[in-house]
């Protein structure tokens, strides 16, 4: 298993292992300064439950279901998971392919591609992680200011204060934790906040929904943008079950990695999308289409229960984006050489610089542009679509084109082709949703 630095995952080193049926199979592995195939198959599953349960599941009920309505947001989301769970198995298949693991998902493209395609997917993914990360710091900026409005409600302290301490906060555990794997019992602990937020937006929903007079649930807005919002939402369902770096956390896993990361993946899409559907499905029931893009900011109840439930949304989402942003940490903690004892002075400095210098950047975006059901689109269109669906399908036709069949070649194009269509009118969608809120709103808005 190779460990250290590296120039970015060019240089291999033999590793063997045992497969299924005895014999010892040869893999060439990427340098790395991170750890690989340390973790059981169930904390990669809790690593992939924590993202899909993060305080964004907090957000669909109003820009998933508000936009579809009932059979457009049920269907869809169906659809999201099945459709979601076999563009992931393709790309957890080819892991171990041509004799190499590929550890980052720009490993896998530029076996298959070459060079063009290595530095495409490179570009493609960390503008989904940097977006995603965004998303996570406004998401943890609007609960720590939706705490400080059960107290004071005094207009004192603007969202974009509260964007900046999550930021800080954010550093200091990127800091703290120096790779994927540490995140250890700390995943466990990210579950417990994630089922304190969803229950509580679940009951006190139920107890709205129950008490309210009948809601409205058609979609809002004129023909046109009822289109646009649509479209936009196709990307939103998409977002909410693709991580964009599904290599990278499976180069986590022990051996034998492909059986064990489907054991992940089949635990994230079945039990781990359950609690996501409650809340979402009870959110939109008890509100209708006047529910609000974060859910705690609709429900009614008591003040501490709420202030809990944000707390534990605010300090989930820190989790949250230190697994979104592990692979840009990996990627210049291998290329500057980083070894030794994480706590070292030499490691630890290197970390404040650059991964408070990582976020900063994240912070300020975040700070300048809290638009999180726009970033959820622009995400998902941009690059959701091409790495889950487009490249994972073409790639798996490359990989395997001698084995397949006419109709299985026939699916995958099929598939390639919708989904690039899907993804560049959900990028003109969430661009023009953009623009409408950039008329709505000023730059380092108090949304």
């Amino acid at each position: 298993m190779a460990a250290g630095g590296g120039d970015g995952g060019r240089c291999y080193e033999l590793n063997s292992y045992k497969a299924n049926d005895g014999n010892h199979v040869a893999v060439d592995v990427p340098e790395t300064a991170h750890q690989i195939s340390t973790d059981t198959w169930y904390q990669a599953a809790f690593v992939l439950t924590t993202g899909i349960n993060s305080a964004y599941v907090l957000g669909y009920s109003g820009t998933v279901m508000v936009p579809l309505s009932w059979i457009g947001g049920v269907v869809g989301l169906i659809l999201a998971t099945a459709v979601s769970l076999y563009a992931n198995t393709l790309v957890a298949k080819l892991h171990e392919f041509g004799g190499k693991r590929h550890i980052r998902y720009r490993d896998l493209a530029g076996f298959l591609y070459g060079k063009k395609a290595y530095s495409l997917t490179w570009a493609l993914q960390y503008i989904n992680l940097f977006m995603i990360n965004t998303g996570f710091i406004i998401l943890a900026g609007s609960a720590l200011k939706a705490v400080y409005v059960l107290f004071r409600d005094d207009h004192t302290m603007k969202l974009p204060y509260f964007i900046a301490i999550a930021g800080f906060v954010c550093a200091l555990f990127a800091i703290g934790i120096p790779h994927l794997s540490a995140l250890g019992i700390w995943l466990g602990v990210s579950t417990v906040f994630s089922l304190v937020y969803i229950i509580v937006a679940f009951v006190l929903a139920l107890q709205d929904g129950i008490k309210a007079p009948s809601r409205d649930y058609s979609i809002p807005g004129t023909s046109t943008s009822k289109i646009f919002t649509i479209i936009g939402a196709s990307a939103n369902l998409v977002f909410a079950f693709n991580t964009g770096m599904l290599p990278e956390i499976q180069a986590t896993v022990r051996q034998p990695v492909v059986p064990n990361m489907l054991k992940a993946l089949y635990f994230q899409f079945t039990v781990g999308v359950l609690p996501m559907y409650a809340v979402t499905f009870i959110g939109y029931w008890a509100y209708g289409s006047s529910t609000s893009t974060y859910l705690l900011n609709s429900v009614n109840g008591p003040v501490w229960v709420k202030a809990v439930a944000n707390i534990c949304a605010f300090l989930q989402s820190v989790i949250s984006l230190h697994i979104f942003a592990s692979p840009t940490y990996e990627y210049l903690d291998t290329k500057y050489g980083i070894k030794g004892s994480a706590f070292a002075f030499k490691n630890l400095s290197f970390r404040v610089l650059a991964r408070g210098g990582y976020l900063t950047l994240n912070t300020f975006v975040s700070a300048l542009l809290p638009f999180l059901g726009d970033f959820m689109s622009l995400t998902g269109a941009l690059s959701t679509f091409p790495l889950t669906f487009i490249l994972a399908n073409h790639m798996y036709l490359v990989a395997k084109k001698n084995k397949l069949s006419p109709l299985q070649k026939l699916w995958h194009w099929l598939n390639v082709c919708f989904f690039s269509c899907m993804s560049a009118a959900a990028a003109v969608a969430a661009l023009r949703l953009i623009v409408v809120d950039s008329k709505t709103y000023h730059i380092f808005a108090d949304v």
